[in-house]
Order: structure tokens, then sequence, then C-alpha cells
């Protein structure tokens, strides 16, 4: 069974808030006990509430005082490298937060604008209705599209000459043999059909572009 996703929210109720209190905080005990022993580090820990009468340390008051007073002797530049309070931590929790949220909106306008250029390539939606900004962004996902046409030609062409480059070659070589008693020409076929295919486009199928062309572009066929 999964555990049920908390709210990180201020627990209203007392008794549930205390309970809380104690079942972390001995969590969080242990997860520092465990990183000094596998890392072989200095930790210490100091937990007040409202719950004790004198705050909580840890692993004891000589080891907390040793502690503090190696991370006192160390330069101020460094003692701020990675320290945060509560208005810094939001900050970056809210930069982080704004950042996911443009690239979900780049995602959804990209989707938009594909969703768009189906229904214009299926004859079903026109350009006249498009703003400026659309067009823009219409042109711009075109483009990438076409690119990525073109590479993904050149990469199957590329793949298709190499696989027939070995016949072809033998073809040629038993073109230019000397021809021996009972031994027939090379039929033209062999030759034309070791070279490598071409792209033919013909006028009777041109009103099939679009579905060509989204075939194309979708990498999953």
């Amino acid at each position: 069974m999964t555990r049920k996703k908390v709210k990180l929210a201020y627990i209203t109720d007392d008794s549930a808030r205390k309970a809380t209190f104690k079942k972390r905080k001995k969590g969080l005990i242990k997860k520092v006990e465990e990183l000094s022993i596998l890392c072989d580090i200095d930790v210490c820990m100091i937990i007040c509430s409202p719950y004790d009468a004198q705050p909580e340390v840890y692993p004891s008051s000589s080891g907390v005082q040793r502690v503090l007073a190696r991370f006192k002797n160390m330069p101020e530049i460094v003692q701020s490298k990675k320290m945060v309070n509560q208005e810094s931590f939001l900050r970056n929790r809210i930069a982080k937060a704004n950042e996911q949220l443009e690239k979900q909106r780049e995602e959804n306008r990209e989707k938009e604008i594909t969703r768009i250029m189906f229904q214009t390539l299926m004859g079903a939606k026109g350009l006249l209705g498009l703003s400026i900004v659309d067009l823009k962004d219409l042109r711009w996902l075109i483009e990438q599209k076409l690119m990525n046409i073109k590479m993904r030609i050149e990469r199957i062409g590329g793949t298709l000459a190499a696989q027939n480059c070995k016949p072809r070659l033998m073809a040629l070589a038993a073109k230019g043999k000397p021809k021996s008693e009972g031994e027939s020409a090379t039929p033209v076929g062999a030759v034309e059909a070791a070279r490598p295919p071409r792209f033919y486009a013909s006028v009777d199928g041109m009103h099939r572009w679009p579905q060509w062309f989204m075939r194309l572009i979708n990498p999953q066929e």
C-alpha cells in the first residue's frame, strides 16, 4: 500500500501536530545519525519546540559546541555559501516553480500550434483567422518539422545506400567482366535494382500531400 501524499501545510489540530512532531523528530535524528556514520562527518542538530522544556541536541552538548566552533572559524564567505533563510528558500522555490510554469506554457503552445497545422493541412481550418503571433509560431514550427523531415530522409537514404552498395558494386563488376562462352550479359534490371532508390513525385499524387507530410513528421511511423 503506497503512502498517502502529505499536504505541506500547518497542522491546525493540536494533538495531530504534536504526534507528527514526535514522529518526524525521531526520523530526523535517525537520518542525521546515519549521515554521520556513513559519511564520517561532523553533524550537529538543535531542536527547539514548545513541547520540550529544554532544546534537544544531537549528538551531545559538547558535540554541538565542537561543530559550531569549527563553523565559526571558517571565513564568512564560506559560511554563507550554502546558507539559506526562510526568505531565500521561498524565493528559490518560487523561481523554480516559475521556470516549470514557463516550460509547461511553451509545451502547451507548441501543441496548440501543431493542432492548428494539422487542421490547416487537412483543410478543416484556414489561415485567415490567425493572428500575426500565431502565423509566426506556425512558420517556426513548420520550419522545424521540415528540418526534421530532411534529416530523416538523409538518414534513411544513407542507410539504404549503404545496404545497396555491395550488390551494386557486384553488378557493375559483373558487367565489366569479359564474357566467356555461354555466359549471358548482365541484365540491365539487375544494375537498376542495385541503384539506391530515389523519391518520385507525380502530379496525380499531389492532392494527397497532406497525408504524406503528416506521415513524415510523425516519428512513430
